[in-house]
């Protein structure tokens, strides 16, 4: 479970997440719920070989949604990682 690339799923490139590193040198990511502070801030800095300032979480709850006729089912929980980078560090996303 300590690969980098188990902890980090996605990459967020939204229009908030664009703003963030371009004015903040922040980046946001889509990591493993099971996931702590530590583990991302290690697999950030083994994947993309900068220097992590701080990182911040946030947990979300999966949406109930309606299956077909009248049984509901449930998106998945998930958890967002928003990175600080160093001063001059920057990632390159595209």
């Amino acid at each position: 479970m300590n690969e980098p690339n188990d902890i980090i799923e996605t990459v967020c490139l939204t229009e908030k997440a664009t703003l963030l590193a371009e004015k903040e040198n922040k980046y946001v990511f889509r990591v493993a719920p099971h996931a702590n502070k530590i583990q991302i801030r290690q697999a950030i800095e083994k994947l993309f070989k900068k220097t992590v300032l701080d990182v911040n979480t946030c947990n979300y709850a999966g949406k109930k949604k309606r299956e077909r006729t009248a049984s509901f089912g449930r998106k998945a929980h998930w958890k967002k990682a928003i990175v600080t980078l160093k001063e001059g560090d920057k990632i390159e996303l595209a």
